[in-house]
């Protein structure tokens, strides 16, 4: 009987079903467990048959009675709302115990089992659930002494209904928590994935926004080329073909979660993307100053840095300053606007740096354009 409680406990502690939905499908492994269950009635019911009337039709009906009412306690409970309200459906299980006290009289209190279970799954306060089992242990007890029956068999049957109801109580206390538990881990997926889609759609668009803004300059640029009959033209239409490559390359890469950025890489990537636009790089000539763990940092604020600086500034001069602290971006362009702070560039790259334990600040340059510096 333990194992198809516990079996019943695991079913007990499950979510309730939403309004209106009838019974569950969760309710299923109820009714199979408490229908096993119902194998301890066959006792009660001999006593019954047992009497005089054989085989009364009252008595009979009333333990089916009991029986049905104590397989849909648990699919009655979930419906009811939390509190003391909890306690109906094993209140009336109880009452029905006692239209048979005719028949069984003060063998009755063998039937408390159930009550004592429906109780324990009812998930009710635990105050109010402790009250009720100690009642109804101390009423089995009492009942067995008024009975004539000695105090230890008295006893043991309370015991027994306390023992049970306390497993069962618990039971379905620790697996109400571990459904919580599981539900909070979903929760936990569900948000890394989440942010694993944002970490993925922030370097796609660092990516293709730099790639796509460089291959348009020198698109332009080879058919300005073309147009004047240059053999240059050819290289430029190469160089787009190569950066064409290579965003596919990346975008792939990214979308694995592989792709690494390096600040050097990233410089030589803006001289040739500057260059190509028209605009005087004044960049660093070395990186060593920079520490190992800010490198790819940096060359993620070099990125989309100057691929602001190419599609929005209309500066001349594009101006990169590097140290041990820091990585600054400036242009003697437009300057900051509303548009450009707030772009989703930016935003990104504010979420990377602010992720990386750095910070991002914007403003107007010494140059009189745009600033973007990062400090960490």
């Amino acid at each position: 009987m333990v194992k198809l409680m516990s079996e019943q406990a695991a079913t007990a502690a499950e979510p309730a079903p939403r309004e209106g939905a009838g019974f569950a499908m969760s309710d299923r492994g109820w009714f199979i467990g408490a229908g096993m269950s119902l194998t301890w009635i066959i006792p009660s019911l001999f006593t019954v048959w047992r009497q005089p009337t054989m085989l009364d039709i009252v008595p009979t009906l009333l333990m089916f009675v009991f029986g049905g009412a104590f397989i849909v306690t648990v699919p009655v409970m979930r419906r009811l709302p939390p509190g003391a309200a909890r306690v109906g459906p094993a209140a009336v299980l109880f009452g029905l115990s006692l239209t048979l006290i005719p028949w069984l009289g003060a063998d009755v209190r063998w039937l408390w089992t159930f009550v004592g279970v429906a109780l324990a799954v009812s998930r009710m306060s635990r105050a109010i659930l402790w009250i009720a089992l100690l009642v109804l242990a101390c009423l089995t007890f009492a009942v067995g002494v008024w009975d004539d029956t000695d105090v230890g068999t008295s006893a043991l049957n309370a015991a027994v209904i306390l023992s049970v109801s306390v497993m069962m109580a618990t039971l379905t206390s620790n697996i109400s928590t571990l459904a919580r538990l599981r539900a909070a881990q979903n929760q936990v997926a569900d948000l890394a994935a989440e942010r694993e889609r944002s970490r993925v759609a922030r370097d796609v668009h660092d990516i293709l926004g730099h790639s796509l803004t460089v291959i348009t300059v020198k698109a332009e640029l080879a058919g300005r080329l073309l147009d004047a009959g240059s053999p240059a033209a050819r290289d430029e239409i190469a160089q787009i073909e190569q950066l064409a490559r290579g965003a596919l390359a990346d975008v792939r890469t990214t979308v694995h979660g592989y792709r690494g950025v390096s600040i050097s890489g990233e410089l030589a990537a803006a001289r040739a993307a500057l260059e190509s636009a028209g605009v005087s790089a004044d960049l660093p000539g070395t990186t060593e100053q920079v520490p190992a763990d800010r490198r790819e940092l940096a060359g993620w604020v070099v990125r989309e840095a100057v691929t602001n600086v190419i599609r929005h500034s209309g500066a001349g001069v594009c101006r990169v300053r590097l140290d041990g602290r820091s990585i600054e971006v400036a242009d003697d362009g437009r300057g900051p606007s509303s548009a450009a702070s707030t772009g989703s560039g930016l935003t990104g790259l504010r979420e990377r740096v602010e992720t990386a334990g750095a910070r991002l600040l914007i403003g107007r340059s010494d140059l009189g354009g745009f600033n973007v510096k990062v400090t960490w």
